[in-house]
């Protein structure tokens, strides 16, 4: 198990340490800032909570955690990124990170943190009951995670990963596991429970810019006929 996780850990440092991707770049947008909002209000995350956000990548929603208020440290496999954040970051938030994988976390860490939040970071893992495993053992006591993860229900996904320059299907296949059954197993074997679920989301990153996208998105989320295949999930996990 061990070998075929470090194997794969290779090639996800690989995938995101040939360069610097565009869509992973520390920005405030509207689409980026809701990202973050919607993780918060949906983890009932609170100012002064101790959050680790796994698979932090270069700061994109660290940095917009802590200036919410939030303790926010970070985990991330890859020292390329880690390097590109520290960049980002310019001693501004001074962001504790860990260069580690979630599959087998620090012991020092055990016990540390309100809360775990991840953007886009499930899908990416070699192993979701080990990581949720290794996730509960980092909670205290009463403490949640909430992760943001594309729904494998909508296609756009699939048309993305084949038009995009730097993306592969290698590296994204796990979108396919990103369904409820399959998080949930996954949790409960870890001594979680997935406690809720929600779908937001409906235009790409150029219209939920505009100024008129946010509210017209909003609108669109609504209706009952393709509510299944809106873009983006949120699954919240909590101690049993």
């Amino acid at each position: 198990m061990s070998e075929r996780i470090e194997i794969h850990n290779q090639r996800q440092r690989e995938y995101f340490g040939r360069r610097v991707k565009r869509t992973m770049w520390p920005e405030r947008t509207p689409y980026v800032i809701r990202q973050v909002d919607e993780v918060i209000r949906f983890g009932d995350l609170r100012p002064g909570e101790r959050i680790l956000d796994v698979g932090c990548g270069m700061g994109r929603h660290a940095f917009l955690l802590a200036e919410r208020g939030l303790q926010v440290e970070g985990l991330e496999l890859s020292p390329f990124l880690i390097e590109r954040m520290q960049e980002f970051d310019g001693g501004r938030y001074r962001i504790p990170v860990y260069c580690a994988d979630i599959h087998r976390c620090p012991p020092e860490l055990h016990g540390r943190y309100d809360a775990l939040v991840g953007f886009f970071v499930l899908h990416h893992l070699a192993d979701l009951r080990q990581a949720f495993a290794s996730m509960a053992r980092l909670l205290r006591p009463g403490g949640r995670v909430v992760f943001l993860e594309p729904n494998p229900l909508n296609p756009l996904y699939y048309l993305q990963i084949l038009i995009t320059p730097g993306m592969s299907w290698a590296a994204e296949r796990g979108i396919l596991n990103m369904r409820p059954s399959v998080i949930s197993e996954a949790m409960e074997l870890a001594g979680l429970r997935l406690t809720a679920i929600a779908r937001y989301g409906f235009f790409p990153p150029f219209l939920s810019n505009h100024p008129w996208g946010g509210c017209l998105e909003r609108l669109l989320e609504q209706a009952p006929l393709w509510r299944s295949l809106l873009p983006f999930q949120l699954f919240r996990g909590d101690q049993r």
